[in-house]
């Protein structure tokens, strides 16, 4: 044998030894090899919501999406396997946060072949695979289809076995021209929120996105300390009683229930770093406004830019329906917690210190409800007049949406009495700030809720909050950490009675000092 051929079975030995060696590292059994390997290998996650029997009805209930499309299939049929990439081409395009056009149809699929939704496919007289449904989202939730019905609002796709096919499809019925190709919304036209006051109803959805994505935002980033447990106790005080959500204000009670279990008041200290890492005993296993809180879908704050709006207009609606909905009585500790909230959670640096500066600059408490949403309006306009000027010198404003001084005249005429009045700047408008204060709370009071109301009354849910309400302290009770009675409480599902327990235990407490 040449000194070659040895060499070369010598490094194939050792090759074989040392492989050899890391494979019998990997755990019997173990499949995380393939997993990565899997992983890098997958293009790019599903677009299209896979659905079942549990969740089904729920999802397409609370959708912002004006239509819905519903794929029947069976993961074990080669055509549904085919047919999946062109599926997913159209649902690009409209589903998840990252969708060219969001809020117009939420595609989802629902797997025939497992037995949890045997009856949901034969409520839809699924004959075939894969069928295709299109119709307005709650009528799925509602209801079924039968072939011979004439007067059903729900049809079947009978043209759709190609993405081209099935956009065309799409675009008859909307007499819209969407493409397969269409990028990020840049620059498309949108309409503006100045001069429809009724636009306002579509942000519903948009301050639901926004609760849920700030409180995403303080689990991601660990926040919840020793320091700040009482400021976030406090502000989910806030939304329990008024956030225009009922989604919203029944999830931050369960929150706030138990908060004492998920976020102990030992959380920061050394000995509790291992059990604060395991995000199974955090707040995220709550979510904030329900299960089916949709995602992607800012409609009232969508930007014309990828990158401008969204989040801070909401978490803006968010405050402003606050303010507008509290009682006099709660007017100082709204403004507590509000400000608290945004010191100790908003992660824009920046941001952060300008709001703060000016609640602190604020020396004496407000007495009125009218007072504190005044206030929070005048903070706004600060906000905006800083970015106005930052926008301009580095154009990075949106330029469908320019930051403005809030109202313009076109949405409230009478809030600016004077037409000679320079309005470069809120501090040179000669306010009549009764017809101000008439505007807030009419815009992000009844206007806002309108929608909100008008679906739960179609769908036969409307419920009395009165339950909810009590959860919140009074304006002169301290913040709560909520004790294992009342998760016991709720785990019995009694939620009237949860209530009761809450305010009685607020009427023993005694006085404390409140936290600032």
């Amino acid at each position: 044998m040449s000194m070659s051929k040895a060499s070369v079975i010598l490094i194939v030995i050792v090759l074989l030894l040392i492989s050899s060696k890391e494979a019998a590292s990997i755990q019997p059994g173990s499949r995380s090899i393939l997993r990565a390997v899997s992983r890098e290998n997958k293009a790019q996650a599903d677009y299209a919501v896979d659905l079942n029997s549990t969740n089904f009805d729920a999802v397409l209930r609370n959708t912002p999406a004006a239509h819905a499309i519903v794929e029947f299939f069976a993961h074990w049929c080669p055509a549904c396997r085919n047919y999946k990439p062109h599926y997913e081409k159209v649902a690009r395009l409209f589903n998840g946060p990252d969708a060219v056009h969001p809020g117009i149809a939420l595609m989802t699929r629902v797997d025939c072949a497992l037995k949890i939704n045997n009856k949901l496919c034969d409520k839809f007289s699924v004959s075939h695979y894969p069928m295709l449904f299109w119709g307005p989202p709650s009528k799925f939730a509602s209801g079924g289809w039968e072939p011979k019905e004439e007067k059903s609002e729900i049809y079947v796709i009978d043209d759709g076995r190609t993405a081209e096919k099935l956009l065309n499809w799409i675009n008859k019925q909307l007499g819209s021209s969407y493409g397969l190709d269409d990028g990020k919304f840049e620059n498309e036209h949108l309409p503006s929120n100045i001069s429809d006051p009724g636009q306002i109803a579509r942000a519903v959805y948009d301050v639901e996105e926004a609760t849920f994505f700030a409180f995403e935002i303080i689990l991601e980033h660990k926040m919840i300390k020793p320091h700040t447990r009482a400021s976030l106790i406090r502000f989910l005080q806030l939304l329990v009683a008024h956030h225009p959500s009922r989604r919203c204000r029944k999830g931050s009670a369960e929150v706030l229930v138990n908060f004492d279990d998920l976020s102990p008041p030992d959380i920061g200290l050394p000995d509790k770093q291992e059990a604060v890492s395991d995000d199974k005993g955090m707040p995220g296993n709550f979510q904030i406004c329900g299960k089916e809180v949709p995602r992607g879908y800012w409609m009232f704050c969508r930007g014309s830019k990828n990158d401008t709006r969204g989040f801070s207009c909401g978490l803006w609606v968010v405050l402003h329906s606050l303010s507008v909905r509290i009682e006099d009585g709660e007017s100082q500790f709204a403004f507590t917690a509000v400000c608290d909230f945004i010191n100790n959670f908003f992660i824009c640096e920046e941001c952060r210190q300008h709001f703060y500066q000016m609640c602190s600059s604020v020396t004496t408490p407000f007495n009125t409800s009218r007072e504190f949403a005044l206030w929070l309006w005048r903070t706004h306009n600060k906000v905006n007049e800083r970015l106005m000027k930052e926008e301009a010198s580095l154009g990075t404003g949106d330029p469908n949406f320019p930051k403005i001084i809030w109202p313009p005249k076109e949405l409230c005429s009478s809030c600016h009495p004077s037409s000679n009045q320079r309005e470069n700047g809120a501090g040179q408008i000669d306010w009549n700030l009764n017809e101000v204060y008439k505007f807030l709370t009419g815009y992000y009071g009844k206007t806002l809720a309108s929608l909100y109301k008008e679906k739960d009354r179609r769908l036969g849910e409307e419920v009395s909050d009165g339950a909810i309400a009590d959860l919140v302290t009074s304006t002169s009770a301290v913040v709560v950490p909520v004790g294992a009675a009342l998760a016991i409480a709720l785990a019995s599902c009694a939620f009237g009675a949860l209530a009761c327990f809450w305010r009685s235990q607020q009427k023993n407490r005694k006085a404390r000092r409140s936290w600032n």
